[in-house]
């Protein structure tokens, strides 16, 4: 079981843990819980009523927030010709086709985000066993592999982020820094949550959005209230 330091649990005991709060109300609690000298990451985990073991019960796609998550995205971008040059315009980090594919073999990691161009493909597939487990596999559904590539990069730059259930059923999201504004991260909120009930699977019974959750990367998950959670006023219950 994971030990938490003297900070984490000094935090938990300044509210109640199992209140469930409004979204603005427990995004003001998340700013106020850090103490970290870092501009920690705050993140929203929702559980689903889904059975991610179903194919058509996987919930995953992309959601572009207003206000960007407050990092750097680095973008690799598999194209050639055209395409390749149009993802360089649009600030990809790293473009290439064949001796990229070589590079990534080789270890090359160092990127949030993989882009493809369709006809690519075939040589990417081969690295299905180094992407994927790492979430970087290029995939249609998320807008990974398209045509547009100077499109796609443009809008992961801009703040447009992954999201994919796990084993459990479970969707975590970064939302931005504890350094943004309160609006700014209920913003980003409100986005990621329309994104992923306009998601729910047709196959989905019962509750769908079963538990919201929303922390920062050291600090100890707040409660909202599901019933509540498209609410954007002050949050006070």
């Amino acid at each position: 079981m994971a030990r938490h330091g003297k900070k984490y649990l000094d935090a938990t005991r300044r509210f109640d843990r199992q209140r469930l709060h409004g979204a603005a109300e427990a995004l003001d609690l998340v700013r106020s819980l850090s103490t970290r000298n870092f501009d920690e990451t705050v993140e929203v985990a929702f559980r689903l009523g889904v059975d991610p073991r179903k194919a058509d019960q996987m919930v995953r796609g992309t959601v572009s927030l207003p206000h960007g998550t407050g990092k750097a995205v680095r973008v690799a971008v598999f194209a050639a010709g055209d395409a390749a040059r149009e993802a360089q315009e649009a600030g990809a980090d790293v473009v290439g086709a064949d001796d990229l594919v070589e590079r990534v073999q080789g270890g090359f990691l160092d990127f949030d985000v993989a882009i493809a161009q369709p006809d690519l493909m075939g040589q990417v597939g081969k690295l299905g066993r180094l992407l994927g487990p790492r979430g970087l596999m290029p995939n249609p559904k998320t807008g990974t592999v398209t045509p547009d590539v100077g499109k796609a990069v443009a809008e992961f730059k801009a703040g447009r982020v992954e999201y994919r259930t796990d084993r459990y059923g479970n969707v975590h999201v970064p939302i931005g820094r504890v350094g943004f504004e309160r609006d700014a991260l209920v913003e980003n909120f409100v986005a990621v949550l329309e994104e992923v009930v306009r998601a729910k699977p047709a196959a989905a019974k019962g509750r769908y959005v079963k538990a919201i959750t929303a922390s920062s990367t050291m600090g100890p998950g707040v409660r909202i209230d599901p019933a509540r959670a498209s609410e954007v006023g002050d949050g006070a219950a």
